[in-house]
Formats: C-alpha cells, sequence, structure tokens
C-alpha cells in the first residue's frame, strides 16, 4: 500500500464511518480494487488505526458531552449524566464479549470477502429503509434500548453491516428521538475503539515498521480530517430524516459487490 492509497482509504473511513454505509464494507470493497494483497491481520489493523482517528473526530466534535459521560461515571450521583454513562457502558457490553470471544474468526472476515460484504450491505439497506418509515418521537434511550443498540453495534463487526446505520437504525425502530439516536450512537463506539487500540498495543499486534507507519499515519490524518466533517453532516440528516436515500445506495453498492464477487472473483 503506498501513501495516496492510505489517504484515499482514509477518507473513504472517515466519511463512512458515520454516514450509515458501513466503513469496514466499503475499504474491503476499496482494497480489492487496489489490489491489496495483506493477510486479514494486517488488514484488520489498518482498519483499527483509521477506526482510532474517526474516534478521535467524535471526541472533537462531542468534547463536551464525553466530558460530561466521565464526570457523570465519577460522581456516583443518580443525576443524568451518571445514567447516560451507565447506558453506554451497558451498551458495550455485547461488542465487548463477541470481541473477546470471537477475535480470530472476525479477523478472517477482514480478507477482502466481497461476497459477504455485499449481502451485509443489503441488510444495512433494509435497516436504514424500516427506519426512515418510522415515526419520529421524544424519547431518551433506556437501558433496555442500550443493551439492544450495543447488540446491533456486535453485529456491526462484519464487514458491510453500518455500525451507525445499524446502531441509529435501532434506535429509532426502538422509538428513541433521531438526534439523541444518533449522539448515543456515535459515543458509544468511542470506548470500544479506544480499548481495541490499547489491547492491541499491549499485545504487540499492532506493531508499525518504518515504512508502515508513514503510510498509516497518512490514512489517520486523512481520516480524521474526513470524520470531523462527516460527523456533523450525518447529525443534521439524521435529524431532517434522510435515511432513505442511505438505503437505496446500500442496495445499489451491495447488489454490484454481489455481482462483482460471482463474475469476477
Amino acid at each position: 500500500m503506498n501513501y495516496i492509497e492510505a489517504i484515499i482509504l482514509g477518507i473513504v473511513q472517515g466519511l463512512t464511518e458515520f454516514l450509515p454505509v458501513s466503513s469496514s464494507g466499503h475499504l474491503e470493497l476499496a482494497k480489492v480494487l487496489f489490489g491489496d494483497n495483506s493477510i486479514p491481520k494486517e488488514s484488520l489493523t489498518f482498519t483499527v488505526v483509521l477506526h482510532f482517528a474517526t474516534a478521535l473526530s467524535t471526541l472533537v466534535i462531542f468534547r463536551k458531552d464525553v466530558w460530561q459521560i466521565i464526570r457523570g461515571l465519577f460522581q456516583f450521583k443518580m443525576n443524568e449524566e451518571f445514567i447516560f454513562s451507565v447506558k453506554i457502558i451497558v451498551s458495550m457490553i455485547p461488542a465487548v464479549i463477541i470481541g473477546l470471544l470471537f477475535e480470530a474468526e472476525l479477523e478472517a472476515f477482514f480478507n477482502r470477502n466481497v461476497l459477504l460484504v455485499g449481502f451485509m450491505l443489503l441488510i444495512t439497506g433494509l435497516l436504514l429503509f424500516l427506519a426512515d418509515k418510522a415515526k419520529n418521537t421524544n424519547k431518551n434511550v433506556t437501558y433496555n434500548n442500550a443493551f439492544i443498540i450495543g447488540i446491533s453495534q456486535a453485529i456491526a463487526m462484519l464487514p458491510g453491516i453500518s455500525r451507525s446505520g445499524a446502531t441509529i437504525s435501532t434506535s429509532v425502530l426502538l422509538g428513541v428521538d433521531r438526534t439523541r439516536a444518533a449522539r448515543f450512537s456515535f459515543l458509544m463506539v468511542v470506548p470500544l475503539i479506544f480499548g481495541k487500540v490499547a489491547k492491541d498495543f499491549a499485545s504487540g499486534s499492532i506493531n508499525f515498521s518504518d515504512e508502515s507507519f508513514g503510510v498509516m499515519s497518512a490514512g489517520f490524518l486523512a481520516a480524521f480530517i474526513a470524520g470531523l466533517l462527516a460527523c456533523q453532516w450525518m447529525i443534521a440528516l439524521v435529524r431532517n430524516s434522510k435515511l432513505y436515500y442511505f438505503s437505496i445506495y446500500c442496495f445499489l453498492v451491495g447488489a454490484i459487490a454481489i455481482t462483482y464477487a460471482y463474475f469476477y472473483l
């Protein structure tokens, strides 16, 4: 992988992490187009680095919210900040369990599996279509909602299932206010990404050579800048109920990926 490819992949990650079209799925498709021959573990490492960049962009956009969560968690008072912090923790449980128990199996999916990405994009499209038809409400996220949304986030570890699309769609279908759904969706992934990066560094799974460090840094910066722009855009789109257009996009890209997998791979 060269610098130009890394920057393009970074931009793809930054935009698609917040737009409900599956960043991991698009990264796998882009790697196929670029002829990336890295083994699944190396491919997943680059994906994790790019996700770390967009997690940082989330911190910048939601810095006040993140500070409230941290402050609320250590107040140990049943106020709004503490309750929201606990809900974030509850939402993390399914993904943590799946990530720890099935890490090797998840790595195997990041091997330019175009057919899997195609079918998962169709599922993402269906979720977005259903969520777009749901009525808007003023309801907040409950503890039960948080766990169910967390299950959606765990399923979204598969490339092609949009994490933001799955979690926001699940929230909206559960009757949660769209703006609150987007806010909760973006904040709930931040601890997981930071935890994953810390775990990989501690275990030595992420180990950069001089060459790979420069390439990954270029991708990291591109993903961070693109993420800053896409995050704010996505909040406005969800608030205005524009998920239908993304569902059509997922259907089209999914169909193209499936066709490509059957006839050209």
